[in-house]
Formats: structure tokens, C-alpha cells, sequence
């Protein structure tokens, strides 16, 4: 089943005239930083449940809103002296000798169980700035 939308572009060059690409620009940043830290609290609390040290936790990091490919977006990775980067990957998709580890899956189950957190925060941003 498939939706059709109609009218998306022209609202949005509507609200772009009214609001000025700055201001377009300003609302969308706010949506995509309320969105994330609704994610990383979700990731969070994913992480909770395999927890050793709390490294992997503390060393989460939001970058600010950037262009990347030509869309506006967030960033959220693994930064810190411990270097838990190394490890997320390995705890999300398993090794050869360690196919399903403690929390396997985490960042999916976040993911999708932020998904209407995130649309929720879009839409809030989107209203407060109007």
C-alpha cells in the first residue's frame, strides 16, 4: 500500500516564502536536534541492558546540523578516549567467534523504537515555529 502526497511542494515553497530559507532552515535544524537527542535517549536506554563499564554510553556523541550530499543532517557516533567506536559495530552485527552478543541489535531496536518520537519532535518543531 503506497501514499500519495500532493501539494508537498508547494507548500513547502509557500512556507519557504513566508519564513524565508533562513528561517526554513532554523526550524528544520531545531527538528533534527529534538529528533536526536529523543534517539540517543532511546539508545540509551537500549544500551542499558549490556552495560559494563558505561563507556559505550558516555562516549555517544550529536554532531551540530550540517550539509552532507545536499540534505541537512545529525550525527550521532562514538567519540572518546576509551575509543567505543571500534566496539559498536562488532556488539551490533556479532563476530565470527561471537555470532549474537550480549545487546545484539541495539542501535536497530533504538532506531525503530524512536521512530515516532522522532516524527513527533519534526512535527512539534515544525508547529512552534509557525
Amino acid at each position: 500500500m503506497s501514499v500519495k502526497i500532493r501539494g508537498l511542494n508547494k507548500l513547502l515553497d509557500e512556507l519557504e516564502t513566508k519564513l524565508g530559507k533562513q528561517g526554513m532552515q532554523r526550524i528544520s535544524d531545531k527538528a533534527l536536534i529534538n529528533a536526536a537527542n529523543e534517539f540517543v535517549r532511546v539508545l540509551k536506554s537500549e544500551f542499558q541492558s549490556f552495560r559494563d563499564t558505561g563507556a559505550s554510553i558516555d562516549e555517544i556523541t550529536i554532531t551540530g546540523p550540517l550539509w552532507e550530499q545536499g540534505t541537512r543532517t545529525i550525527k550521532i557516533h562514538w567519540t572518546g578516549p576509551k575509543g567505543r567506536y571500534r566496539i559498536i559495530h562488532l556488539n551490533e552485527w556479532g563476530t565470527v567467534k561471537n555470532p549474537n552478543p550480549r545487546g545484539k541489535g541495539a542501535v536497530a531496536r533504538a532506531m525503530k523504537n524512536s521512530e515516532k518520537a522522532y516524527r513527533d519532535a519534526v512535527r512539534k518543531a515544525i508547529k512552534g515555529g509557525l
